[in-house]
């Protein structure tokens, strides 16, 4: 039988987005550390609030099982000399072992005859184990750390006390100076220091202290009091994910409640008034059964029931203050014209050598028209994108956007809406952030697509052309982000320009501009930027490594067909059918390999007709092929060159290339050099791994 763990550290508050991040490491932590001391138990279960994490363990095995140690050590020629006696290095291997040399066996391996220490490792109490597991309380990668008072240690945020209780004994150890023992700390307010007597009473005694310790039960109460108040009231609260895991982690017992505001706030676009809520005081809206957004609000205490009125008043209070501020920017930024608010753009600097944000509009606007021009979008389509370009950033020049950072893009889109835009340009302006974030929501339009990239396209060259690359873990202007947003943009409206024609286009307007950049070397950094973009998206798509380096060859050619290409050759991947057209085409390309300088092929050197029936399907081949690539294909491409496989099988049975006769031999590599640039558009296919 076993006894129940609970291992508990307690802290001041840790911030909201970084408590799951402490009970997901140290609940793995230990996982790991319970197998790698054999360890077995039946259920291991995390746990967290603002003011602690750890975890709890049932059934826990008192003591580890008995182990066999088998070590290999050296080969017998090594470990004895000619006389069949042991060498110094037997003799240490067995020391080292804490063995006599004569423990030693000989066992017989595939990859020789090999000496070997085996011997039986008596398993250890888990309570003498245990006092192992709080370094791993400090084994977290919290992104910034302090210290406090005398102590040397560095942590989120100061450590008071230490729970170890394996069942009803507490195990000896300590964390940075504090003493492990079976006292816990309720809620700050409404709860008392109390002593656990055993490790299974822990989360009984915390609820009665107003400590809800289990997150997922904090977080489900707090939905189903949102729900009553919806019933209640007959109100459609949108319970946003990301918000109820943070006000989650910001309490400890939880009570849901609702307060009011001014009907007179509702003139604010309901953007802004759901954004100032969410953001500024974790506040969920509230919007009547048809949608309208009504003049409520509901917030979650940290506490029990009593003097609600009194947190409904407060909260109220504070709302109405960040209101009122957010009415009397907005009507102040209503008096300026469009005009007015672009030229203000003239003085503000994006990067002191890259320029203002009126120029990086205008380098967008470019970039929009000459995207548009490439995939021969409307007139309508082109005019109201790099209408929506001239006015992406007007809203950096408000008061209210000076005071609301994070309403970027949305009030630019309703200032321009207030101003007379029409509803593609506003939605454009509103959506070219998008998306922000992995999971986030695309561009609903073809206008905010082009937008989007455009931006964020210039955004990532004009930094590589001063030199503000990422490096590691670093990247302070986010271009790894920006540029995955763009893989997604472009994959999902399928916008049929090349990376190579997006890439150049960008470096075109961007040496315009008089960046100090080589435009070769540009195109290098780009280019193995890009690369490491795609391959992380394919991976995150599921596309097998041979697969990914198959595909990824310059030139990329249009994005959404690279990630098209992948998924046809993983839907084959390990077929009899993806195995003989890889066969055929990686034997050409592997031949091609030999031919040195330009590739001429002389039909009037054709011997047999096997080499004239590969050309005829190669000529065939590359008129299909580049077209049917670039209007994205891509099963059709496939086929097209399924159907090369048996011509080239045909040729290879009746032609020798590597002939005696230099001149038939020359023309042969050259054709074989003309067919492998055809079939290397969609994949180098001597990249697969076939199945055996």
């Amino acid at each position: 039988m076993g006894k129940a763990l609970v291992l508990e550290l307690g802290v001041e508050e840790i911030p909201a987005q970084l408590v799951d991040l402490a009970q997901n490491t140290f609940e793995a932590n230990i996982r790991t550390w319970l197998k790698e001391n054999r360890l077995d138990y039946d259920q291991l279960q995390g746990f967290s609030t603002p003011r602690r994490f750890g975890v709890t363990v049932s059934n826990l095995a008192e003591e580890q099982p008995d182990a066999v140690e088998k070590s290999r050590g050296p080969a017998v020629s090594i470990a004895k000399d000619e006389n069949g006696e042991w060498t110094k290095a037997a003799i240490g291997f067995a020391k080292g072992k804490g063995l006599d040399v004569d423990d030693l066996t000989v066992e017989e391996t595939e990859q020789g005859t090999y000496v070997y220490a085996v011997k039986k490792v008596s398993g250890v109490k888990t309570i003498d184990l245990l006092k192992e597991t709080f370094p791993l309380f400090l084994n977290i990668p919290f992104p910034k750390s302090m210290r406090w008072g005398s102590n040397k240690t560095r942590y989120v945020r100061p450590i008071h006390w230490l729970v170890a209780l394996y069942g009803d004994a507490v195990v000896d150890g300590s964390v940075a100076g504090i003493k492990a023992g079976r006292t816990t700390r309720g809620h700050r307010f409404l709860g008392e220091t109390i002593d656990v007597l055993h490790a299974d009473e822990f989360e009984e005694k915390l609820l009665s202290e107003y400590v809800i310790v289990d997150p997922t039960k904090r977080q489900d109460a707090i939905r189903q009091q949102i729900g009553l108040l919806e019933e209640e009231h007959n109100w459609n609260v949108d319970v946003e994910e990301g918000l109820l895991q943070e006000v989650t982690n910001l309490v400890e017992y939880p009570t849901a409640l609702f307060g009011s505001f001014s009907e007179e706030f509702l003139q604010l676009p309901d953007e802004v008034l759901i954004t100032s809520m969410r953001e500024h005081q974790r506040y969920f809206a509230v919007h009547s059964q048809a949608g309208e957004l009504l003049p409520y609000f509901i917030t979650v205490r940290n506490g029990d029931h009593r003097h609600l009125e009194n947190i409904r008043r407060g909260n109220e209070k504070v709302l109405r203050a960040r209101l009122s501020d957010g009415v009397f920017f907005y009507k102040e930024d209503q008096k300026h014209s469009l005009d007015t608010l672009v030229s203000r753009m003239d003085v503000i600097v994006e990067h002191e050598k890259i320029g203002t944000i009126k120029e990086k509009s205008e380098r967008t606007k470019q970039l929009v028209e000459k995207l548009s021009s490439a995939i021969s979008e409307s007139g309508d389509v082109s005019s109201n994108a790099a209408r929506a370009a001239e006015f992406l950033k007007i809203d950096l020049s408000t008061n209210m956007v000076d005071e609301f950072p994070e309403l970027q893009g949305l009030m630019g889109s309703d200032y321009a809406n207030r101003l007379g835009e029409n509803e593609k340009v506003t939605t454009a302006i509103r959506e070219h952030y998008l998306p922000r974030f992995v999971g986030d929501d695309l561009p609903t339009a073809v206008e905010s697509a082009l937008v989007s990239v455009s931006d964020k396209l210039d955004t990532i060259t004009s930094s590589f052309a001063i030199g503000l690359k990422p490096t590691g873990s670093q990247d302070p202007y986010g271009l790894r982000r920006q540029a995955a947003a763009i893989v997604n943009v472009t994959r999902h409206f399928k916008l049929s320009f090349t990376y190579e024609a997006l890439r150049d286009y960008a470096i075109e307007i961007s040496n315009a501009a008089a960046y100090p950049s080589e435009t070769e070397s540009l195109k290098d950094d780009l280019d193995e930027f890009f690369k490491l973009r795609f391959k992380a998206a394919l991976e995150e798509r599921g596309i097998s490594y041979d697969i990914i380096e198959a595909i990824l060859v310059s030139p990329f050619g249009r994005i959404d067909v690279l990630f098209d290409k992948a998924d046809v050759l993983q839907e084959l991947h390990h077929t009899k059918r993806l195995k003989d057209v890889t066969e055929a085409l990686s034997r050409v390309n592997n031949i091609a390999k030999k031919q040195e300088g330009p590739a001429d092929v002389q039909v009037a050197l054709f011997e047999k007709d096997e080499e004239r029936e590969l050309y005829d399907a190669y000529v065939s081949l590359k008129d299909a092929l580049s077209v049917k690539l670039l209007n994205g294909e891509v099963s059709s491409s496939f086929e097209e060159l399924e159907k090369l496989a048996p011509v080239i099988h045909r040729y290879f049975e009746g032609i020798m290339v590597m002939s005696d006769n230099d001149q038939l031999k020359q023309n042969r590599l050259a054709q074989m050099q003309v067919l492998s640039l055809e079939i290397s558009r969609f994949a180098q296919f001597q990249a697969l791994v076939l199945p055996s």
